[in-house]
């Protein structure tokens, strides 16, 4: 996958749900970093519906290196009718860093497995346009020397860009951790460097 293609994500859970033949679907999409977090998060979910009948899911997490990790589970459906497309809309809409999981309730109708892949689709969705998607932005961290004389520009800059001061030390100058959009990495590196 291009690394340098729009890619969006959320900062809080939404949810949806959608009925077919009795059968409950209940699509949740939430935030995650890692595969730790998205699994604390499907884990969370399973013991709020814990007399359901499945849980399928699919992630998409963007690791440091820019590689997406991407991972679907069926949940004891047939093969390739929950987490595919569970994963499916995530995919289309370049949608990285979250977790959909798909709580089924079975109504004791089959629904068939090309019925089955449209529900949990339709249930991945639906939690999908529940959710406010924003642009996702690679965040950057740096590690500058300044003169005292230096620090407010540097806080006006950071302001500026949606940067922040994660961490300073003040000796007879200032060490300043900083995190701040990757795009302005280099602006902000070479106008301190060069004082």
């Amino acid at each position: 996958m291009n690394k340098q293609s729009t890619q969006y994500t959320i900062n809080q859970s939404s949810s949806a749900q959608y009925e077919i033949k009795k059968s409950q679907f209940i699509g949740v999409i939430m935030p995650c970093v890692n595969e730790r977090e998205a699994l604390q998060q499907l884990g969370k979910l399973a013991s709020q519906h814990a007399n359901a009948n499945h849980l399928a899911f699919a992630w998409r997490i963007r690791q440091e290196d820019g590689v997406i990790n991407e991972r679907c589970n069926d949940a004891g459906e047939p093969s390739g009718t929950a987490g595919r497309p569970i994963l499916a809309p995530l995919e289309g809409g370049s949608i990285i860093n979250v977790v959909v999981g798909v709580i089924r309730y079975f109504g004791g109708v089959k629904l068939g497995t090309g019925g089955l892949a449209r529900a949990y689709g339709t249930a991945a969705k639906l939690a999908i346009e529940q959710a406010e998607l924003r642009l996702w932005i690679e965040i950057s961290k740096l590690t500058l020397t300044i003169d005292y004389s230096q620090l407010q520009l540097l806080e006006y800059q950071l302001n500026k860009c949606n940067g922040q001061i994660i961490d300073q030390q003040f000796t007879d100058r200032v060490v300043v951790t900083i995190s701040l959009p990757a795009s302005e990495k280099e602006q902000i590196q070479q106008q301190f460097l060069e004082y």
